[in-house]
């Protein structure tokens, strides 16, 4: 039988990656020691369709009902499932998440904000409620349109903690254009 080495190595150090030991096995992260600051971060999910299918969306006359507020619950409850979901991520207390929606012509930009104040970022809550916002459009519209496609899942800033804040460059949001952090 093969002895386990629970020892953690000290993370981030000279580049190394922050949830592997170094024999190579998973860690979460110990942030016993970092600041408790106030931390936001934004992430965005694009599901893509046809303009009618847009249009009823919109209209919230899809055959199920009002996919943009089920979407938008969805959301939420999965920025507080996060450490459920990603085996790593610490369970934070977050304050406050939003979730809205951009329609366009031929996508519906996800935007989900999530802010807490603690220990380590958001970005993984954000990303989370954004994905499966998105998913959830995706199941609401799928009776019309089964050739829906979900793309441009990315943070598009955060802010708090040690790194300070950050954004995509306005230029380079390509998932729904001319979204803004």
């Amino acid at each position: 039988m093969d002895v386990v080495n629970d020892t953690p190595e000290p993370a981030g150090i000279g580049g190394a990656l922050t949830h592997l030991r170094q024999d190579g096995t998973a860690q979460m992260v110990d942030v016993s020691d970092k600041a408790v600051t106030t931390r936001e971060a934004t992430a965005t999910a694009t599901v893509h369709s046809t303009s009618e299918v847009l249009a009823l969306l919109g209209a919230g006359e899809l055959p199920k009902g009002d996919a943009l507020a089920v979407a938008r619950v969805a959301g939420i409850m999965a920025a507080k499932k996060t450490p459920e979901l990603i085996p790593l991520c610490h369970p934070l207390p977050i304050s406050k998440v939003t979730v809205d929606f951009e329609l366009g012509p031929d996508a519906v930009v996800v935007l989900a904000t999530v802010k807490t104040r603690g220990v380590t970022g958001v970005e993984m809550e954000a990303l989370t409620a954004a994905s499966v916002a998105a998913l959830s459009v995706y199941d609401m519209i799928k009776a019309v349109d089964k050739h829906a496609v979900i793309s441009g899942i990315q943070v598009l800033a955060k802010s708090g903690g040690k790194s300070g804040d950050w954004a995509v460059p306005a230029s380079s949001s390509a998932p729904g254009e001319g979204v803004r952090a």
